[in-house]
């Protein structure tokens, strides 16, 4: 340990009353515990708390050592299946965000880091983190950490102290940690590396009788029968080069880039035997393990590590809230401990959601079982797994909610539907007699499966998301309402299935129209009942009468807007052409065309975005606002549309200028007619109205349109559409991440490529 700082510990036995205390050489520091107890109504619960330390640089005036804290906890209820959690941050924090985003050591996606950089440059933090509300206190020669009133004290007996409170929920602890067994080390007698590549020294206490209370609901209990568990780490100090191979500790520090690849899985498994487990593996995604360790402690106290371990993943869940997937249950195996234990979450929506630690982790209770030397065991436990993001920007963000969505409808609309399935899609059980003679294989053909046919295909899934959303953004929790994500598509590809017959349009998704698939009297049906499909996924015990009426009138004005929008596209606006022609001015045709993008995109995308504000609970003027905003992305989004309609959607996802060939007039030829000298103007009309094949004859077409200006006009408009219409929202928002996502949704339709 010579290489190490002087205030690590030596050889031996830890020194708690030393290394308790704040290390001065430490860039990163955090203490840690969990429970497992008992409240006197007899729910079994469980929490966790983490406090922070960081380095952040020096004062100029005195040369000392600046820090930056946070304090994160959370409790799970696996009764009510209720996580709660709180993440508190310090004043510095805004300005930390921003260096981390300058650093490369934000989010992938420039749009999220633009959309983050908005809220923090006015020295705010996005919800669900906040800033603490009273000053933060550490003391250097005990153990006492003040963290805006979020309390970790030494006490006098040897014993731990955790104040916590969240009035908001009306949650808060009083809990005392006594050590049963002695403090150990982890990894290589104390030594791990960090996710940076820098070391880090870990030790824990695994077994901690616990006493005190909880409240909650506002109501305080005692604790009984609990058992808790104390983690300390610190370090961040970079390891001389020549020293890293006799450590056996992983690779060295190796830049900014590969840290991004380093993610970590945490377990503490407390054994009704009395053993003790903790599991410690750092991975890079690309190159497999970087670091890796296995310590047991037996009843007596006794500690043996072991590198050669297995924690295998199970079972996968998917969070409707960031759309980020994690494991819910494990299989941990160490023959040579004779060990072999299943690991499953009590719950699986143990997220936590935070700036922190971008955008989130999952760490929860969960309930050990199998065998140690042969001999069943069970035990409690706690799983951390961080920075395995399956999503890196928003067009991952998007593919994931697609996923979702497709889930959902096959929920609603399985292919193969027992009897009791298809009941509830077209009558209820209070009319079983709808059913008489009904074949349900039959039906599901002609009913179902057209839907399928186009939903199971794909798409980003941007409506669906909009109700989620809005309901998170002014304040709700969309965990209430995911079977919400299927309505949205249902109602979109109703609507796909029937302008496909009425365009002639012969591609759809990347594949053939579902008329040319299932026959047009087939699709006309299925698409039109695809509206009505999602009535009963409307119906939440969590919203009153009144709010409920509300929504079916936002849903139905959505559904009569969609369609007086396709009457102005039937109708056609030929017309208004002769007079465009001759004159050059557009005015009135543009105003036809953007009436039908406001009809058929527009109202429903707001609709349905007021549709999760109401749900969210969220006030009349937050309601208001976020319709509006969406009625402005809707607008924008259909305006690239017809941009991309002509230049060329990633993917062949629709033939390029299909818009020529059908002849139809769309907002690039309304400005395109504006620019163009009367001889130019009556030359694409005359194409247009040939409805040419000839890919030559198109490129010309697009290819005039690109060089007078007409696509950069549009792509103009759509982007003072959505900076206007953000503009009248974003005070009625309080910083939240659900509000950079919108924030940053909106830049994402103006650049979108599909």
């Amino acid at each position: 340990m010579t290489h190490y700082p002087s205030d690590w510990p030596d050889q031996g036995p830890i020194d708690v009353a030393r290394h308790d205390l704040p290390h001065p050489s430490s860039d990163t520091e955090w203490w840690y515990v969990n429970s497992h107890f008992t409240a006197t109504d007899g729910r079994e619960l469980a929490l966790f708390a983490a406090f922070f330390r960081i380095a952040a640089g020096r004062d100029e005036a005195t040369g000392e050592r600046m820090h930056a804290y946070a304090v994160t906890w959370a409790l799970s209820d696996p009764t009510s299946g209720r996580y709660f959690t709180e993440s508190r941050v310090d004043e510095n924090a805004p300005k930390m965000a921003i260096e981390r985003i300058d650093s490369g050591r934000g989010s992938k996606d420039p749009l999220l880091n633009r959309a983050m950089r908005e809220i923090l440059e006015r020295g705010q933090i996005p919800a669900p983190d906040r800033i603490f509300e009273g000053p933060v206190c550490v003391s250097l020669d005990r153990l006492s950490l003040d963290f805006g009133g979020a309390r970790f004290d030494k006490q006098a007996d040897g014993s731990y102290r955790l104040q916590l409170a969240n009035a908001r929920e009306g949650i808060a602890c009083d809990l005392i940690f006594r050590p049963r067994k002695p403090p150990t080390r982890h990894g290589d007698d104390g030594v791990i590396p960090g996710v940076y590549g820098e070391e880090m020294f870990y030790y824990f206490i695994p077994r901690c009788l616990l006493e005190g209370t909880i409240t909650l609901d506002g109501v305080e209990q005692s604790v009984a029968g609990g058992e808790g568990w104390y983690d300390h780490e610190f370090g961040g100090y970079a390891v001389p080069e020549a020293s890293v191979e006799s450590h056996n500790l992983g690779e060295a520090p190796d830049g900014v880039g590969s840290t991004h690849r380093r993610s970590w899985n945490w377990i503490a498994i407390q054994l009704n035997d009395g053993t003790d487990v903790s599991a410690y593996e750092i991975v890079d995604r690309l190159d497999g393990d970087v670091f890796k360790c296995l310590v047991l402690i037996d009843p007596d106290g006794e500690r043996r590590t072991l590198r050669s371990f297995t924690l295998d993943p199970g079972r996968i869940w998917r969070s409707t809230r960031t759309f980020q997937e994690y494991p819910v249950s494990w299989q941990l195996r160490a023959p040579e401990f004779g060990l072999d234990l299943t690991i499953e979450a009590v719950f699986d929506d143990q997220e936590f959601v935070t700036v922190i630690s971008k955008p989130a982790f999952w760490e929860g209770r969960c309930a050990a079982s199998g065998r140690l030397n042969g001999r069943p065991v069970i035990g409690n436990a706690y799983v951390e797994r961080t920075g395995f993001e399956n999503i890196e920007d928003l067009d991952d963000f998007f593919t994931e909610v697609g996923k979702e969505v497709r889930k959902s409808i096959s929920r609603v609309m399985p292919l193969e539907p027992t009897y009791e399935q298809l009941r509830e899609l077209v009558a209820s059980k209070d009319f079983d007699h709808y059913m008489e003679g009904v074949d349900v294989p039959s039906m599901a053909h002609t009913l179902i499966a057209p839907v399928r046919e186009i939903t199971d295909r794909g798409g980003k899934s941007w409506r669906s998301y909009a109700s989620l959303a809005c309901c998170d953004v002014v304040g709700g929790d969309s965990r209430n309402f995911v079977q919400w994500l299927a309505i949205p598509e249902l109602m979109h590809v109703g609507s796909l299935i029937v302008d496909d017959i009425q365009d002639r349009s012969m591609l759809r998704r990347g594949g053939p129209s579902c008329h040319l698939v299932y026959g047009e009297a087939v699709a006309i049906n299925a698409g039109t009942a695809a509206y009505f499909m999602t009535q009963k996924l409307l119906v939440s015990d969590s919203i009153s009468a009144e709010r409920k009426l509300r929504l079916y009138d936002l849903y139905f004005q959505a559904m009569r807007a969609g369609h007086a929008g396709q009457a102005i596209d039937l109708g056609g606006l030929e017309a208004l052409m002769p007079y465009a022609i001759e004159t050059g001015d557009v005015t009135r045709l543009e105003q036809r065309i953007l009436a039908c993008h406001r009809l058929k995109t527009a109202v429903p995308a707001g609709s349905l975005a007021r549709m999760g504000a109401v749900a969210g609970g969220g006030s009349d003027e937050q309601i208001e606002a976020v319709g509006s905003f969406f009625e402005a992305l809707g607008m924008a989004f259909q305006i690239i549309d017809d941009v991309l309609n002509l230049r060329g959607f990633r993917g062949d996802l629709k033939n390029r200028g299909e818009d020529i060939t059908n002849g139809s007039i769309t907002l690039p030829i309304a400005k395109a007619l504006a620019r163009l000298e009367r001889e130019e103007r009556q030359r694409v009309w005359d194409t247009l109205q040939s409805k040419p094949s000839d890919e030559r004859v198109i490129a010309a077409t697009v290819e005039r349109l690109e060089t007078c200006g007409a696509f950069e006009a549009c792509v103009s408009q759509a982007r003072q559409l959505v900076e206007d219409g953000w503009a009248r929202t974003e005070a009625s928002l309080e910083p939240s991440l659900s509000r950079v996502m919108l924030r940053a949704f909106g830049w994402f339709v103006l650049e979108r490529h599909y």
